[in-house]
């Protein structure tokens, strides 16, 4: 268990964050909640991942549980924010992880408005990898 939060564990289905420090950690923090069995992350690989997207403060932003569909992207090409590029390699196919992402690794200054995201936000994802291909 995190010091920072607690995250249910079941894989696929939404997950529930209970945050027990009001303060987050420093820089990227990379928490393991269920390790899959599958093939590992590497730079190149594209993958398949469900997510919930949340502030630190706790205000959810996007999941992709609701929707239905998985988030299918090329890991370590930029297509994602730095903290997911690098926050998910060698995290294997069936693996649940928390990304704890410091702005500077997220939406920076700027922050994205219109998501509720100001800038200088730390941000949590939970993120269950569905397919590495």
């Amino acid at each position: 268990m995190s010091e920072f939060l607690e995250v249910s564990e079941n894989f696929l289905r939404k997950p529930t964050i209970e945050f027990l420090s009001e303060e987050p950690p420093e820089g990227l923090h990379i928490e393991l909640i269920r390790e899959g069995a599958g093939e590992p992350i590497t730079p190149g690989k594209q993958i398949d991942a469900h997510y919930l997207g949340q502030i630190w403060d706790g205000d959810v932003f996007d999941n992709s549980y609701d929707r239905g569909q998985p988030l299918s992207f090329t890991v370590g090409v930029g297509m994602v924010i730095r903290g997911w590029d690098e926050g998910l390699i060698g995290v294997r196919e069936g693996s649940r992880v928390v990304l704890s992402i410091p702005s500077d690794m997220g939406y920076g200054d700027a922050g994205v408005p219109q998501a509720g995201i100001r800038g200088g936000d730390t941000l949590v994802f939970v993120t269950d990898v569905v397919h590495v291909k």
